[in-house]
């Protein structure tokens, strides 16, 4: 049964935003604060607080806390999730495309057969 609140949907609905998607591309090489996250951005500290809360409500990062500091930290979990659900798509996809191949390469011989100059 579909639920709008199920594992997969809040990864994707969290993925589907660009400034998201940045900040766990910044993640991706290290842990990191709330303020160094929010240098290259041009919105507020608020507003990027938000996005980690959706992320980390997604579970794609978590927030620890030593002493002051309250760095984020990339979870792999969920993108993996992600990648599985993709991998039966993707065999189809190649399937596909390897029968897409197939095809032009017997028309692409058919075209040399036939013609001469």
């Amino acid at each position: 049964m579909y639920s709008a609140t199920d594992p997969l949907s809040t990864t994707l609905s969290a993925l589907a935003d660009p400034t998201r998607r940045a900040l766990l591309a910044r993640l991706s090489q290290g842990e990191a604060t709330v303020n160094e996250l929010a240098e290259p951005f041009d919105i507020t500290l608020q507003a990027v607080s938000r996005h980690l809360k959706v992320l980390e409500t997604a579970g794609l990062i978590s927030r620890g806390r030593e002493a002051q500091w309250r760095p984020c930290k990339l979870e792999t979990a969920r993108l993996q999730e992600v990648d599985g659900w993709l991998a039966r798509y993707r065999m189809f996809w190649e399937g596909s495309f390897d029968k897409m191949g197939a095809y032009l390469d017997e028309i692409t011989k058919g075209d040399d057969n036939g013609s001469k100059n």
